[in-house]
């Protein structure tokens, strides 16, 4: 259980730097502080539901399709991101939606990667002193 949730605070850490990252790279892409937790939470949750989903069906109608599924799923999330709330903004043409895409898919992908090796870093410096302490 404590993994699952260690999981999911991580998803959610790195779903926030991936909207994060594209409020700053993508002109027309704007986040706000106000509703940015429910924002992120939402899209979260959209992104996790639909990615099983987008693959099954790709797996079965098109498979040449199965390396974009998370790309698909990531658009989607995004639009009902927008849809719900005024934390996330997309305007612009799709050209802006699909600049918005890529950088969340690959700054969350790289978060998802880097935040549990930083996370066990930190825990491991921290614990040397305490161990070296006992051992002395």
């Amino acid at each position: 259980m404590i993994r699952l949730l260690i999981s999911a605070a991580l998803f959610l850490a790195a779903a926030a730097i991936g909207l994060l990252a594209a409020d700053q790279v993508v002109d027309g892409v704007d986040v706000s502080a106000s509703g940015f937790v429910v924002m992120v939470v939402l899209y979260a949750i959209v992104q996790s539901v639909l990615t099983p989903f987008v693959t099954k069906v790709a797996a079965t109608k098109a498979p040449v399709l199965l390396g974009g599924t998370s790309l698909v799923s990531t658009f989607i999330a995004l639009v009902v991101a927008t849809l719900f709330g005024d934390a996330l903004t997309i305007s612009g043409g799709i050209g802006t939606w699909i600049a918005a895409t890529v950088i969340v898919w690959v700054v969350t992908a790289i978060a998802s990667l880097l935040l549990p090796w930083a996370l066990v870093k930190a825990g491991v410096e921290k614990a040397r002193p305490r161990r070296a302490a006992r051992r002395a």
